[in-house]
């Protein structure tokens, strides 16, 4: 996975998942351009690499055009991680979600396009599937988006085609499967579900599961996305471009069985925690019920091997909370 001395614009770089792309792509003597608004993303997660003479930030939005031009001027490759994520927050607030996960998508893709840019991968989502009930899921069979925010994404990936088609821009899109690891926000209405429940054993609240516990998802560590996109910038393989791929670890685990995970690895750092009580509370609207990636794609065409199971990647993630919250 040979990349360096490339000049790399990361959208969203201050997110969860763009600033842990910033610092990888940094150690590997690039050059990053950082793009954020700050609407989601933390000015903490980027602080310690604004030292670095090969790092630029650029305070932005991909909802200006002009901010999208000043960001890719003289870029080799753009990883597009900037949008409003979660379900919940979209069917709140669909417009909001659509201006920045579609319009700022389309902004992004001609700005790219203009500029030159030798390719354009952007993170997809596995709500794409939608109502689809296949199991595992794959690439070429989905269902009816059940979210305002599953839409978006999948319009991503409708641009993205048209416009490799169209304009010849290589892109690659890496549909995300429940993303976890160091610097996700464990805070607000919309955390994730791995963080929140850290945050509350570590302060001796009960965790409230959504529903009786035993929906499962393919819960995926960070390292592995890290991982997935560094391989699409890389490939030279015509066949490996221009589509999408599920990235996740290929396993599914229920809420019930990620708790339990939790409980065993944060009771080693503090044995009062086993005695916390789980609560369950309604199914929340716009789940689906059950999610498990195929990945043969990505390990065919992209050469992707996730390193991190759950169990793995929750031991990484609870050290990196237990020293930071």
């Amino acid at each position: 996975m040979n990349l360096s001395d490339k000049k790399i614009l990361v959208t969203g770089g201050a997110g969860f998942i763009g600033s842990n792309l910033c610092e990888v792509l940094l150690e590997k003597k690039n050059r990053v351009v950082c793009l954020d608004n700050f609407a989601t993303g933390k000015r903490e997660n980027v602080k310690d690499l604004q030292s670095n003479p090969n790092f630029k930030l650029i305070e932005g939005d991909i909802r200006n055009l002009e901010d999208c031009k000043v960001a890719v001027s003289k870029v080799d490759y753009v990883l597009h991680q900037a949008a409003l994520g979660s379900v919940p927050r979209s069917i709140k607030d669909p417009i909001t979600t659509n201006d920045v996960n579609v319009s700022g998508f389309l902004n992004m893709l001609v700005a790219s396009r203009d500029a030159g840019v030798k390719r354009f991968v952007y993170a997809a989502s596995s709500s794409t599937y939608g109502d689809s009930e296949s199991l595992p899921k794959v690439e070429d069979v989905i269902g009816k988006p059940l979210s305002p925010y599953a839409i978006t994404k999948y319009v991503n990936e409708l641009y993205a085609d048209v416009f490799s088609k169209t304009y010849g821009l290589e892109t690659v899109g890496l549909r995300y499967f429940n993303v976890f690891g160091r610097k996700q926000d464990p805070n607000g209405a919309y955390a994730a579900v791995i963080p929140k429940f850290v945050k509350q054993f570590m302060n001796g609240k009960s965790p409230v599961i959504n529903g009786d516990g035993n929906y499962s998802r393919d819960f995926t560590y960070i390292d592995n996305v890290i991982q997935a996109n560094i391989l699409a910038l890389v490939t030279n393989n015509p066949k490996a471009v221009n589509t999408v791929y599920n990235v996740a670890f290929g396993e599914r685990n229920t809420l019930n069985e990620l708790v339990g995970y939790l409980r065993e690895v944060l009771s080693k750092l503090d044995p009062s925690i086993n005695n916390v009580k789980i609560e369950y509370g309604p199914n929340r609207q716009g789940d689906i019920p059950h999610s498990l990636a195929s990945i043969n794609k990505a390990e065919k065409l992209l050469n992707y091997k996730p390193q991190f199971s759950l169990q793995k990647g929750l031991k990484e993630a609870v050290q990196w909370y237990w020293e930071n919250l």
